[in-house]
Parts: C-alpha cells; structure tokens; sequence
C-alpha cells in the first residue's frame, strides 16, 4: 500500500516537472531589458480564484525592478472596489535564464514563472505554473507596455493560453481600469 502511494506520488511530481519542461522559455533572455511598467493586457487560468473574481478583473500595473541580488521585484498596483491595492512579488532567478521561481507567502503555493516570449519594448507573455497542496492550475499573462495591444497580440496570447490546455472561458482580455463596459472574452 504504502509502495504503490509512493509511485503515485512520484507520478504526480514526474507530470508536475514535465509539465513545466513544456512551457517555452524566451531565447536569450535579456532579464535587464525586462524591466520597467507594464500594464497587464490579458490573464488566462485554471484557478478557482480566477473562476470566481473574473468578472471584478480589470487591467492593473505592474512595475519589475531588478534586486541587488539578480532577482525581479515585481510591484502590481490593481483597483480592488473603489480603491487600489498594491502586491509586491520577489521572482528568483533560477538556472534557466527567463525562468523564475515565487513561494506565496499567503497561501504557500510555489509558482514556477516562464518568460516565453517578448520583444520587450511592446510585449510580454508569461506563463505560471502553481503547486499547492489542494492540486495545481495554470496562468498566463499578457504584457504590454502600452494599455493596448494589437489583434495579432491579443490572437497570440489566446492561442497560447489553449495550447496550455485552458478553455475559452478561462482566458480574459482585462477591461481598461476606469473602464466599466468591456466583457473581455
């Protein structure tokens, strides 16, 4: 019994560092060129936190600033109601350059964090894989240093996103903040 737990277990881990090996990761990263605002365009997942907040999602700002120590100081500014809320994140650098690694410290999950392509001066896509102990999801991020991006972008990244193996329902173009029409996709 305990023999056959133990390779279930293993099995789990193994489909976890595949499924992380699967995501791409941007070809000669340029972690300096990174840097600066970007305003998140779109937001794909699998989570039940996105399931249930999706429809009070909107366009927030985030600011990457390197640390001293070679890592990304990720500062995300969001309206939550009538107010705005800041989220600071520390993304260590792992081996794998464009690749990053974030413990939550609310809620203890482990993200694994791609950079898998960028030009770095109009976009970014990202993709997030999250382990915690009540199972795993996906996020994928669109970037961009304007608020808008063009079709072909926004087409990549929803292409992307169901190549992750996330449903059309999953994946949301974020509403301008200030903007209260828009229902995304």
């Amino acid at each position: 019994m305990q023999a056959t737990l133990l390779s279930i277990l293993g099995l789990a881990l193994l489909g976890t560092l595949h499924a992380q090996d699967s995501i791409p990761v941007q070809a000669d990263f340029q972690q300096d060129k990174l840097t600066g605002r970007w305003y998140s365009i779109g937001l794909a997942s699998n989570s039940n936190w996105f399931k249930e907040k999706r429809h009070l999602m909107k366009m927030c700002t985030t600011v990457i600033s390197p640390t001293a120590d070679g890592n990304l100081e990720v500062t995300s500014t969001y309206p939550k109601g009538d107010q705005c809320v800041t989220r600071n994140s520390l993304y260590t650098k792992t081996e794998q350059p464009g690749r990053f690694s974030y413990t939550s410290p609310r809620w203890g999950s482990m993200h694994s964090i791609h950079v898998v392509e960028t030009n770095y001066d109009e976009y970014a896509l990202m993709a997030t894989q999250i382990s915690k102990s009540t199972g795993s999801s996906t996020m994928v991020l669109l970037y961009g240093r304007t608020k808008e991006l063009s079709p072909e972008r926004l087409e990549m990244f929803t292409q992307f996103s169901r190549d992750q193996g996330l449903m059309d329902d999953e994946i949301l173009i974020l509403p301008q903040t200030g903007d209260t029409g828009g229902t995304g996709r």
